[in-house]
C-alpha cells in the first residue's frame, strides 16, 4: 500500500533503530514459551511424577536449575522488552520530526493559491492529530502487530512440539477470525475517512471562531456561533459512534471465537490426559499459554482498527506531502545579486481566477522611485494587480517585468527581498513591538527600528506603552487600535529599505494628521531610494503622485496626474469631488437660490 511505502521511505535515518525493535519484538515475544516449558518440567519430574519425591531428593539441583531458569528468562525477556520499546520510541520520534518539518518547510513555500484552497484547521489537523496517528502507528499498531504475529506463531509451534493433535484443535478456530477481519476491513474503511474530515471540520470551526472572537462579540453573535460549533461537534459525534459500532459489530465475534479456545482445551486436553496422551505439565503449559493465542487475536482487531484510522490521516499528510507550488523559480532564472532599482511594466497582462477574468490587458510603466497610487472601486482588481509584482500569483497573458526583466525570471527570494509590502488587514505576531518591526531583519538596530517607527507616526503612541518597543503584542496584534497596527506595520515594511514599497490600504485606518505625517515621510524623508506603490481611497494620498492609475472592472480607465484626472470626466474627478465636498457646496447654493 502506498501509505505503508510512503511511512518506510521517511523513516530513512531510524530505519535500523527500527528493524532492530522489530527483531527484539520478536525474541522477546518467543521467550515467553520459556516459563510454561521450565513449569511443564517442573509438574511433570517433581510433582504429578509417581517418583516425585524421589526425583526431589536426587534430582534437586535439576530443580534450582529450572527454577533459576524461569527467572533469568523472565529478567532477560524483561531488559530486552525495554530495550525494544526505547527503539521504537526513538524511531518513531524521529521519523515524526522529520515528516512535521518537512510539512512545515512544504507548507511554508506554498503559493498564496494554496491557502486559498486549504482551511488553517485543517491544516493544524494534519500538522498534529494526523501526525500524532502517525507515530501511534510506527510506535504501536505495527509493534503490536508484530509481537502478536510472533507470540502466536511461537506458542503454536510451541503446542505442536507438546502434541499436534491438541495443537490442532486449538487453531482449528483460526480461520474465523481472518474472515471477521476481512469483513470488518471494508467497512472500517470508509468509517475512518468519515472521522477523519468531521475531525478537521470541527478544528477549522473552532479555530475560526476563536480567533475570530472580537468579530464574533461585536456583532454578539455568540449563540449562533456556539449553535454552528454544536452541529460540527454532533457531526463529529456521530461519525466516532458510527465507527464504533463498525467495530462493535464484529468484536464479539472475535472475542466468542478467542474465548472458546478454554472450552476446547478443557474437553480435548481432558481427553487427551485421560488417554495418557497429554501429561499434567503439558496440559498445564499449553493452558499456561492459551493467552498468547487468543489475545493476539483479540488485538489483531483493535489493531486493525487503528489501522484504517491511520490510512485515513496518512492520505491527508501525503496530500500536502507531495503538494508542490506552481509558482517556482527557474532553472535559468537570474539571480539579483544587486539591489533591484525598482522600474515596473505591465504589457498586456490579464488574469483570471478559476476562468473568472479579474484582470483585462493591463499596460503601463512605472518608473523606479516614481510615487504611483492605484484607485478604483471595490472588487475592481487593485490588490490582484499587486499581488502580481512579487509573483504571489502569475497573470494567466501577459508579462509583468522588473527592472527590465519578467517577473518569472527572478529568483523568487531576491525579488520578495526587494519588494516590502503592508496591507490593510495586519498580522502581528505574539512578539515585542520591536521584533515586530525587525521581522524582515532580526539583526535590525535598535535605532533604525525606531527611525522606522517614526517614519511611520508610530514611535509616539509606543513611547507611551509600559515596555515601549519591549512591548508584548497580544495575538494578531489584539490590544492595539486598527491604526496602530497598520503604523506597525508600515514601520515593518520600510525597516527592510526595499527597492519597491507596495501599500495596500495602508492609511485607512489613521486620521488626516497622522497620515499627513506619513506622507511627508514616504516622499521626502527616506534615506533609501524607493518606487512607491500605494492602493488608496483618500485623495489627500494621491495628490502628490507620480501617477494615479484608475481600475474598473479589471481594466485601466485611466491614467494621470492629480491635476489632469481632475480636470476631465470620471472617477477620480467624482471621488475627489465627494471628498471635497464641492458637490455638496454646490447643492447648498441651489437649495438658498430657491
Amino acid at each position: 500500500m502506498f501509505q505503508l511505502r510512503w511511512l518506510w521511505n521517511n523513516m530513512k535515518g531510524s530505519r535500523a533503530a527500527y528493524i532492530m525493535a522489530l527483531m527484539l519484538s520478536i525474541v522477546c515475544n518467543a521467550m515467553f514459551i520459556t516459563s510454561p516449558y521450565f513449569q511443564s518440567k517442573i509438574i511433570d519430574t517433581f510433582i504429578s511424577n509417581k517418583n516425585a519425591a524421589e526425583n526431589l531428593k536426587t534430582q534437586r539441583g535439576l530443580l534450582w536449575l529450572l527454577l533459576f531458569g524461569m527467572v533469568g528468562f523472565t529478567l532477560l525477556r524483561t531488559a530486552l522488552q525495554y530495550a525494544c520499546n526505547m527503539y521504537y520510541e526513538t524511531a518513531s520520534q524521529g521519523m515524526i520530526y522529520r515528516v512535521r518539518t518537512h510539512l512545515f518547510r512544504k507548507i511554508e513555500n506554498q503559493d498564496m493559491d494554496f491557502y486559498d484552497r486549504y482551511r488553517t484547521g485543517d491544516l493544524m489537523t494534519r500538522l498534529t492529530g494526523d501526525l500524532e496517528m502517525v507515530r501511534h502507528m510506527v510506535s504501536w499498531v505495527i509493534k503490536g502487530t508484530v509481537e502478536s504475529i510472533a507470540l502466536f506463531t511461537a506458542s503454536v509451534i510451541y503446542f505442536f512440539t507438546i502434541d499436534w493433535k491438541t495443537a490442532l484443535c486449538i487453531i482449528a478456530i483460526t480461520p474465523s477470525i481472518f474472515v471477521v477481519r476481512r469483513k470488518f476491513s471494508k467497512k472500517a474503511r470508509v468509517a475512518y475517512s468519515k472521522v477523519r474530515e468531521t475531525s478537521s471540520e470541527l478544528n477549522t470551526a473552532a479555530q475560526e471562531n476563536i480567533s475570530g472572537n472580537r468579530v464574533v462579540k461585536a456583532f454578539a453573535k455568540e449563540d449562533y456561533e456556539i449553535r454552528k460549533f454544536r452541529e460540527k461537534d454532533e457531526a463529529y459525534r456521530r461519525s466516532n459512534i458510527s465507527a464504533a459500532r463498525v467495530w462493535l459489530r464484529y468484536q464479539p465475534m472475535i472475542d466468542m471465537a478467542a474465548g472458546s479456545l478454554s472450552v476446547i482445551l478443557l474437553l480435548f486436553g481432558g481427553i487427551f490426559m485421560i488417554k495418557q496422551q497429554l501429561t499434567m505439565g503439558q496440559y498445564v503449559a499449553i493452558s499456561g499459554l492459551l493467552w498468547a493465542v487468543s489475545n493476539p487475536m483479540r488485538n489483531m482487531g483493535n489493531y486493525v482498527n487503528d489501522f484504517y484510522r491511520f490510512m485515513a490521516s496518512a492520505g491527508k499528510i501525503i496530500e500536502i506531502y507531495y503538494e508542490a507550488p506552481k509558482i517556482v523559480d527557474r532553472s535559468d532564472a537570474f539571480e539579483d545579486k544587486d539591489r533591484l532599482k525598482g522600474e515596473i511594466e505591465f504589457r498586456h497582462v490579464s488574469y483570471s481566477i478559476k476562468g473568472k477574468p479579474i484582470l483585462k490587458d493591463l499596460n503601463f510603466k512605472i518608473n523606479a522611485g516614481e510615487h504611483v497610487v492605484i484607485m478604483g472601486s471595490t472588487g475592481s482588481g487593485k490588490t490582484s494587480l499587486i499581488n502580481l509584482i512579487p509573483r504571489f500569483y502569475d497573470c494567466t497573458e501577459g508579462e509583468v517585468f522588473v527592472d527590465g526583466k519578467n517577473v518569472r525570471m527572478h529568483k523568487l527570494r531576491e525579488l520578495r527581498k526587494n519588494i516590502s509590502i503592508a496591507t490593510q488587514d495586519v498580522l502581528l505576531y505574539s512578539d515585542t513591538i520591536d521584533s515586530n518591526i525587525a521581522f524582515g531583519d532580526s539583526e535590525l538596530a535598535e535605532e533604525y527600528v525606531k527611525h522606522c517607527a517614526e517614519l511611520a507616526a508610530a514611535s509616539e503612541f509606543i513611547d507611551k506603552l509600559p515596555e515601549k518597543y519591549e512591548t508584548i503584542v497580544g495575538e494578531r496584534g489584539v490590544g492595539l487600535s486598527g491604526g496602530q497596527k497598520q503604523r506597525i506595520s508600515l514601520a515593518r515594511a520600510l525597516a527592510v529599505r526595499p527597492a519597491v514599497l507596495i501599500l495596500d490600504d495602508t492609511t485607512s485606518a489613521v486620521d488626516m494628521e497622522t497620515e499627513s505625517h506619513i506622507q511627508k515621510s514616504l516622499d521626502k524623508r527616506l534615506d533609501f531610494p524607493c518606487t512607491k506603490i500605494i492602493i488608496a481611497q483618500r485623495i489627500s494620498s494621491s495628490k502628490n503622485a507620480d501617477k494615479i492609475i484608475i481600475l474598473e472592472n479589471g481594466t485601466i480607465a485611466d491614467i494621470g496626474t492629480h491635476e489632469e484626472l481632475i480636470s476631465r470626466e470620471g472617477y477620480y474627478k467624482q471621488i475627489y469631488e465627494l471628498q471635497s465636498g464641492i458637490n455638496c457646496a454646490a447643492e447648498g447654493e441651489v437649495s438658498a437660490d430657491g
